[in-house]
């Protein structure tokens, strides 16, 4: 194993500066001989819908940065809030328009999609994100905030925010601007323009900050408390009074109608809203690190501004906070969790082994964008993780590639399973495509690419080979496939000029000395050079490129019936000798 270094890599520079604040906010406050406290890493996710894997990065980036804590011997705590005390805002695409009825309720409040074993809307969505975490190699506590309010366990943060409404009130009014349409101060709980993108903004879904509620105000003043109506169970509720002394609250429900008052020492069904509720719970929970997308840090949001209450309203420390970027989809639109078919991080799974999708996470830092492959680039992300391999195994690798390489393949708990016969993955992709998933001939030719080291059982090339075979059947147009002829094309056969039937003949002579990958593929390289009078190691010419295209071209009709296809060398294993020999009239 390749040592790893401190000094290139992003994640280390952030565990340095996570461990100093630990240390710094602990000195004074800590007995002499005391145990250090434990350092603690958050992450927020709200299971209003698919959490994709713009929202991952939400997760991955403390999850590293804890994990690297951890190797240095530190008791380090990763949070994950789910956000499933947060209000369901709208009906996902392809969802039942009747769902509508339940906007306004807590995520755990409103039932489950259609057919869904799961007990509500957030258990539903929770539980994918869950599975895909485990696989990942993701350590991490879970809280619930349905939960956490419920209970009663923020009771006492509530009615302190509460009596602190003026100077709350008086933080978010330093960033009110004026209303747009009419000229007029915005009031209080008024969406604040802010200059983010609104397609990015879309985006941040599924992140523990998908509202920028100020709060509410009525006649009776600015209130950041939001009670859940007890008879309908939906948000749309104005508080009309409140007493600091008694604590008596009294609310209107313009959903339903309903009112009353309620003592809120006693009351546990609301929450406080995004803006407060953020930075309440970085002094409740002592986080020192917590990342947040692009929207949460221009001016005004809900970092910037949850950074002043956290100080002047909890007494608490505002984390260390980097931004991190979107991420996008090869071949795809942006994602956005309130659309249909957006890729989560279980989608990625299916098509690409765990080690290489913490790589993608790992090797850029939390500011740069970067794109995850669906389309045929999953081949060459494969080609350069696996070359990424070859320099590790020859001490060629740069410090950073080696860090971001550890980081990928395990945490500080132990390596992630890989596969033991890592074969090219565009070369298992061709081959699934051309078989089908036929275990015996899928054998056969794995077995046949080197055959000085032959594959004895397809469990050796797993769990990669399953991989590439649900890639090539479902993430590869029905045009695009691969079908071999059952007959020969006589017509192509007998059109053809003499240089073309001696190139032909040159590839059949060579296949039984050539049979391999790598001896199919001096093969098929060489035929043009041979014909050209050069040698087979010769280097290519720009005349020599034409004549290979059009040797590759004419194979690719005579095989396939088209002019493009799988990498000739594997489609020539993958048909096998004989069937070469009839489909190209030998």
């Amino acid at each position: 194993m390749a040592q790893q270094s401190t000094e290139t890599d992003w994640v280390s520079r952030f565990a340095d500066e996570v461990i100093a604040e630990a240390e710094r906010r602990a000195a004074g406050t800590v007995a002499s001989g005391a145990a250090a406290p434990v350092i603690v890493c958050a992450s927020g996710l709200s299971p209003s819908g698919p959490i994709h894997l713009g929202n991952l990065r939400e997760v991955m980036t403390p999850h590293l940065v804890a994990d690297e804590i951890r190797r240095r011997g530190h008791e380090c705590v990763h949070l994950i809030s789910w956000d499933d005390y947060d209000r369901f805002r709208k009906v996902p695409a392809g969802i039942d328009p009747s769902w509508a009825e339940h906007i306004g309720k807590p995520l755990t409040s409103v039932p489950a999609p259609p057919g869904s074993p799961y007990a509500s809307w957030a258990e539903h969505f929770k539980a994918a994100m869950e599975a895909s975490l485990a696989e990942l190699g993701v350590e991490y506590r879970g809280i619930s905030q349905t939960e956490q309010y419920t209970s009663g366990a923020y009771r006492e943060q509530v009615l302190h925010a509460m009596k602190h409404r003026a100077e709350i009130d008086a933080v978010l009014d330093r960033y009110r601007t004026k209303d747009k349409a009419t000229g007029a101060p915005k009031k209080p709980g008024q969406k604040q323009q802010k200059p983010v993108d609104e397609a990015e903004l879309e985006a941040a879904e599924g992140s523990g900050a998908a509202s920028e509620d100020d709060g509410s105000a009525g006649d009776a003043g600015y209130f950041p408390y939001k009670p859940y109506c007890t008879v309908c169970e939906k948000d749309l509720t104005t508080v009309t009074s409140y007493d600091d002394e008694s604590t008596e609250l009294s609310y209107h429900c313009t959903a339903c109608g309903h009112a009353e008052t309620v003592v809120l020492r006693e009351f546990d069904h609301g929450k406080l809203v995004w803006k407060v509720d953020w930075p309440m719970r970085w002094a409740y929970e002592g986080v020192i690190f917590e990342p947040s997308g692009v929207d949460h840090s221009s001016p005004g949001s809900s970092f910037v501004v949850g950074g002043q209450i956290v100080r002047e309203v909890f007494d608490g420390v505002q984390p260390i906070g980097p931004m991190y970027a979107f991420v996008g989809i090869s071949g795809m639109a942006k994602m956005s969790s309130s659309k249909g078919g957006v890729p989560t991080p279980a989608d990625a799974l299916k098509i690409m082994e765990a080690p290489l999708l913490r790589w993608l996470y790992a090797r850029r830092r939390p500011n740069q964008s970067f794109k995850i492959a669906f389309d045929q680039e999953i081949q060459r992300l494969y080609d350069e993780w696996d070359a990424l391999e070859r320099k590790i195994a020859d001490g060629s690798a740069q410090p950073a590639d080696v860090a971001a390489y550890i980081r990928a393949i395990g945490t500080a708990a132990g390596e992630l399973p890989r596969t033991p016969r890592p074969l090219p993955y565009r070369t298992l992709a061709s081959v699934m495509d051309i078989t089908a998933g036929h275990d015996e001939q899928t054998l056969r030719i794995l077995t046949e690419l080197d055959p000085q080291h032959p594959v004895t059982t397809l469990d050796e090339t797993r769990p990669r080979l399953d991989k590439a075979e649900y890639w090539i059947t479902t993430q590869v147009p029905a045009e695009q496939r691969t079908i071999v002829r059952d007959e020969p094309d006589e017509k192509l056969l007998g059109s053809l000029d003499e240089s073309a039937r001696t190139s032909l003949r040159l590839l059949l002579d060579g296949l039984d000395e050539h049979w391999s990958l790598d001896g199919l593929t001096t093969l098929v390289y060489g035929v043009p050079k041979i014909q050209a009078g050069l040698a087979p190691d010769a280097k290519p010419t720009p005349e020599l490129k034409v004549a290979q295209r059009s040797f590759f071209a004419l194979l690719y009709n005579l095989l396939v019936g088209r002019d493009t296809g799988p990498r000739l060398p594997t489609l020539l294993l993958a048909v096998g000798a004989d069937r070469v020999r009839k489909l190209l009239g030998g």
